[in-house]
């Protein structure tokens, strides 16, 4: 069978027409990471990937063998980025899940030697959390406040939801009189101020994302 790209995809073919899918991936998918350009080898694969991905029954099994198979027949789509804040999942998000959220996106290399910590009150669910920045790294507590912290926000969770949601700022909601803030504000603008770079357009297969052309010199 091996000998070459032509063997290989002829082998597969048969292996596809007997219903062998998984076999068939086995065998394209070294193929298509050996020769990302090989079109015939990437379609195929597609077909096998999607073959596989209508008979699972988990629905990330499946999303990921059908976007696999979109991403090798026409590459990544490009376009604006999917808006998945809606009021409804906010709401639903607790503050800590929120707080965890802010961990994640906060960027470990621009966060190193900094530390602080940020009491966090919600009058009107009856929340406190903590927050706190070490070793560029940030975590969180419920139903706790710092005697030591830095700086301590009042906010109604009602006030905070669109904070969350990216569709108002605490410096925003200080000035409609729905937030306090005490102690040293810099320490929550070093928190916000350094959100990690996170591409939705990831590979799932090699060669799939669109290449930017550089610009040409004048």
């Amino acid at each position: 069978m091996m000998g070459g790209a032509d063997k290989i995809v002829a082998r597969s073919r048969e292996l596809y027409a007997a219903g062998e899918y998984r076999l068939a991936t086995e065998l394209l998918n070294k193929l298509v990471y050996a020769q990302p350009a090989n079109q015939a080898a990437r379609n195929l694969l597609a077909d096998a990937f999607e073959q596989m991905g209508y008979q699972k029954e988990s629905s990330s099994l499946r999303n990921s063998f059908l976007a696999a198979a979109l991403e090798l027949r026409s590459r990544i789509p490009n376009g604006l980025m999917p808006q998945s804040v809606s009021p409804d999942p906010v709401r639903a998000m607790t503050t800590e899940l929120w707080l965890d959220y802010l961990g994640i996106l906060l960027d470990s290399h621009e966060a190193g030697g900094l530390a602080f910590k940020i009491n966090l009150m919600t009058p009107d669910n009856g929340e406190q959390h903590v927050l706190e920045l070490s070793h560029a790294t940030p975590t969180n507590i419920q139903g706790y406040q710092a005697k030591d912290a830095d700086l301590t926000i009042t906010i109604n969770r009602a006030d905070l939801e669109p904070i969350m949601m990216r569709k108002a700022t605490f410096s925003t909601q200080m000035a409609a009189g729905r937030a306090s803030l005490q102690g040293n504000p810099q320490v929550l603008q070093q928190l916000l101020a350094r959100p990690g770079d996170f591409d939705q357009y990831f590979e799932n297969m090699p060669g799939t994302k669109a290449v930017v052309a550089a610009p040409s010199s004048p």
